[in-house]
């Protein structure tokens, strides 16, 4: 069971209420947690000494609090634990909008954006279940399967946990919206839908086992 509960859905901040298009704005936190149990990657912003950062990293969520992870040198972590306002948001791209003019053409989307101040996590029980849970997040089953982590590596490793409390959601399905008037030109209108797919697994060439099963039906959760 997850060590940081569901809380209740909480009203939008000024900070996260969704100004333009206020229309796709989303405030539920189950639609929120769909939305990063599915993506991979997010996006870190931060300012350090009147100069933004944005870092792509993994992460994982459990339950209310979100871990990134990385060297415990790295600039954005030694940055991050000092207790430094964070914005990290998370983005899917479902489709491509085609609209009949150039200006209504659009995307399908669903995004995340998650406001809050970051900790850096130093209890030994917390900081491994936090780095189990990137872990399964990327690939269920991997965890129990592989070595785990030594000393050092623990040692060389920092863990941030972020609240996810103040946070919103944007999402955009459907087709092209267009003028009236331009119903009547005459090009395709419609949408591309995209997705991500996994290939086949590539086998290592020093690799002696066979192909495990939750790797023979691995595939991206939705």
């Amino acid at each position: 069971m997850s060590s940081h509960p569901m809380s209740s859905n909480p009203m939008p901040t000024p900070r996260t209420r969704v100004v333009r298009e206020s229309d796709r704005g989303v405030y539920d936190r189950a639609t929120v947690n769909r939305i990063l149990d599915e993506g991979f990657l997010c996006h870190v912003g931060f300012v350090v000494d009147d100069q933004p950062f944005v870092i792509p990293t993994s992460y994982g969520r459990d339950g209310d609090a979100l871990y990134i992870h990385g060297s415990a040198a790295s600039r954005m972590l030694r940055n991050l634990d000092k207790g430094i306002p964070v914005c990290i948001t998370v983005t899917l791209l479902d489709g491509l909008v085609l609209a009949r003019s150039v200006f209504n053409h659009s995307m399908n989307y669903r995004s995340v954006v998650i406001l809050g101040t970051a900790k850096l996590v130093d209890d030994p029980k917390e900081k491994l279940a936090a780095l189990r849970a990137l872990s399964e997040h990327i690939l269920p089953h991997r965890w129990d399967d592989s070595r785990q982590p030594n000393e050092r590596e623990l040692k060389a490793t920092s863990v941030l946990r972020i609240p996810i409390e103040e946070f919103s959601a944007k999402v955009r399905v459907g087709p092209p919206i267009d003028d009236e008037p331009d119903y009547a030109f005459p090009t395709w209108a419609g949408v591309i839908p995209l997705t991500m797919q996994s290939g086949a697994p590539i086998r290592d060439e020093r690799c002696q086992r066979d192909l495990p099963e939750y790797l023979r039906n691995y595939k991206r959760k939705n």
